[in-house]
């Protein structure tokens, strides 16, 4: 295990040094590898799929400026890149929220939800799209300190430690966070009848 680990290490380091070296291809793998995890994650904090694009774009500029400072030492390159990506992404988060904007949850489905497996029937597949534009919509009527912990822990999958290290807030804030942005939610999907689905 330990060896797969080290060869992808290497392949990250690689691909940098070949940017680095201006070779063009090795960006666009770059960036057809992890395009789609940022923009989930940018769609989950801005319910948007125009500023998603946006801001996947920005946090990609921000990577190419960046190569110099990645050190395989310090871990792989997916590590590295998702870090700054949740760091700009979370500052726009925090800065948009002084300044409230219209909420378009409209597109998630055309954009996100990419998990069906290839058995999934016509039927299944409406239902799966549906429950995640609900799921969206609750994560959406969470506060900004609730949510991003949620979407932080439960969909991004950080530990308490990378979380703390994130948001720089002790790990008891965090934790309770946490539990009171699961509570809050399972209250909000509650309402909107998304939890009767799974209890029949």
């Amino acid at each position: 295990m330990g060896a797969v680990k080290v060869l992808a290490v290497s392949e990250g380091a690689e691909l940098v040094r070949r940017c680095r070296a201006g070779d063009g291809a090795a960006w666009e793998e770059i960036v057809q590898n992890y395009s789609r995890r940022i923009y989930n994650l940018a769609y989950r904090f801005t319910s948007r799929a125009d500023t998603a694009e946006d801001l996947t774009q920005e946090v990609f500029v921000r990577v190419y400026r960046s190569l110099d400072q990645y050190d395989p030492k310090q871990g792989d390159l997916q590590n590295w890149l998702m870090r700054l990506a949740r760091n700009l992404i979370i500052d726009d988060y925090r800065k948009r929220q002084r300044t409230p904007h219209d909420n378009h949850a409209d597109d998630l489905a055309d954009h996100s939800y990419h998990l069906h497996s290839r058995t999934d029937t016509v039927q299944q597949e409406m239902e799966r799209r549906e429950l995640g534009v609900q799921v969206q919509a609750g994560i959406d009527k969470l506060s900004p300190d609730l949510r991003t912990c949620v979407i932080l822990r439960d969909i991004e999958e950080l530990s308490y430690q990378e979380i703390v290290d994130l948001l720089r807030i002790p790990e008891g804030t965090v934790k309770s966070r946490i539990n009171r942005g699961r509570i809050e939610l399972a209250k909000i999907l509650r309402r909107m009848k998304v939890v009767a689905m799974s209890e029949t």
